[in-house]
């Protein structure tokens, strides 16, 4: 026993000599690693400090840009449109005014000899008549020209309806310069970009809820559970008229509108489900097929579109998801059914 013991005992130093060595190799590379990780730690506290000190001059400056846009729209109105308006309104007021007060200058001209002539219709002498008439019956050239020859009166209904399509126009330019002031904030990344998602779980990160545009469902469509949920009917719904409704395919656009990356899914029943990503102006009457080969948006009203066919349909849901990138890019991961065909149209 007590050989066996004094064995263990050299075999335990031997072994903890090996090890003692292998310890002082390894804290170097330990101790290197941290001051490695210290210098990135410093590194990021100072991209935080950058991030917080860019972020805070860009809002500074957007808002006074906002400030001055705000001010440069209130100075057009205030010293250009609403000058305009006060003088032209002066200029016609002044010509209205001088034309009425030759008609009025008229009429008491017209109202005199018409008293005249009466007068001179009353007389007994004949030399008299005869003299005096020829002048009395001479009419002056009227001072304005007849009354269905004046133009129709629009007075400034015009303007208000140029100002109104500047607004109309303003707010599209506006609806559409901040989807793209979004997607430039979103596109901020000071760091490496984060791998691919490829998991339901990382496609999560990117979700978005979305809600369906009871203004654009065709009529055999009917909404239900919030408007999150489309069913084909087959029976004509008494929706109201509306110009954004889709008439010629059973089709309905999201009340949101995506802007960066999103991620959303969706429960099918059935045998077949498209789903497609377009813009808003798309043809509510024609039949349109979307197509993309390339995965790629196009400036078309339409974009791409992904459907998906079933080997074995059975009328319990299965989950679909959908993923719009960054770059224009559209993905699809379909998690909880396999699927026999996947066509893009």
């Amino acid at each position: 026993m007590d050989e066996h013991k004094g064995h263990h005992t050299v075999s335990a130093a031997a072994e903890r000599t090996k090890r003692q060595k292998e310890l002082g190799l390894s804290r170097p590379k330990i101790q290197q690693r941290i001051q490695v990780t210290e210098k990135d730690v410093k590194v990021l506290q100072q991209e935080v400090e950058a991030i917080n000190c860019s972020a805070d001059k860009s809002l500074e400056d957007s808002e006074k840009i906002f400030t001055e846009l705000i001010h440069l729209i209130k100075k057009r109105r205030g010293s250009d449109v609403k000058k305009q308006i006060r003088s032209q309104q002066k200029e016609e007021v002044s010509r209205a005014e001088e034309l009425q007060e030759k008609l009025k200058q008229e009429i008491a001209e017209l109202r005199r000899k018409d008293a005249e002539l009466e007068q001179l219709s009353h007389t007994e002498d004949h030399i008299h008549f005869l003299h005096n008439y020829p002048s009395l019956s001479r009419l002056s050239e009227s001072t304005h020209s007849p009354s269905n020859n004046i133009r129709p009166l629009s007075y400034f209904e015009d303007v208000t309806a140029a100002v109104s399509e500047l607004r109309e126009k303003l707010q599209d330019l506006l609806s559409e310069e901040w989807s793209k002031i979004s997607l430039t904030v979103t596109g901020v990344d000071v760091l490496l970009s984060q791998p691919e998602p490829k998991t339901r779980a990382e496609f999560l990160q990117y979700s978005c809820q979305i809600t369906l545009d009871p203004n654009t469902l065709n009529t055999l469509l009917l909404l239900s559970e919030g408007n999150r949920k489309a069913t084909y009917t087959g029976k004509q719904q008494s929706y109201p008229r509306h110009p954004e409704r889709f008439t010629g395919r059973f089709q309905v656009l999201s009340r949101e509108s995506l802007t960066g990356r999103c991620y959303w899914e969706v429960e099918r029943r059935g045998s077949c489900v498209s789903i497609a990503v377009t813009s808003k102006d798309i043809s509510r009457t024609v039949l349109v097929w979307f197509s993309s080969p390339c995965f790629s948006f196009s400036p078309l009203p339409c974009s791409l579109s992904l459907d998906v066919a079933v080997a074995n349909p059975t009328p319990e849901p299965s989950i679909k998801g959908a993923t719009l990138q960054e770059l224009s890019l559209f993905s699809f991961c379909c998690p909880a059914i396999s699927l026999s065909e996947c066509l893009l149209d």
